[in-house]
């Protein structure tokens, strides 16, 4: 979708590994998600993956990825990444 640059916030980097979240799940979602307005002048990306794996002791055929971003000076800043489980 975006050929901006992405740089993703120590804060971001830290929510991906504790929910799950690859790097390049969230870029796909910046990517090719769907991109809406969020609170604060952000954006929200959404896009659901394949998953069929167990998280948590649970198993689930989705995942959702949803990257919560600013855009400055031409470049998207990844501030948290949340992960739903379907």
């Amino acid at each position: 979708m975006t050929e901006q640059r992405i740089v993703f916030s120590d804060h971001a980097l830290s929510k991906m590994e504790q929910r799950g979240v690859t790097e390049s799940e969230a870029l796909e979602a910046i990517r090719n998600g769907e991109r809406m307005p969020a609170k604060k002048d952000r954006l929200c990306f959404r896009r659901s993956f394949a998953f069929d794996n167990y998280w948590g002791g649970k198993w689930y055929a989705v995942k959702q990825v949803v990257p919560i971003a600013v855009e400055e000076q031409g470049e998207i800043i990844v501030v948290t990444v949340y992960a739903f489980y379907f």
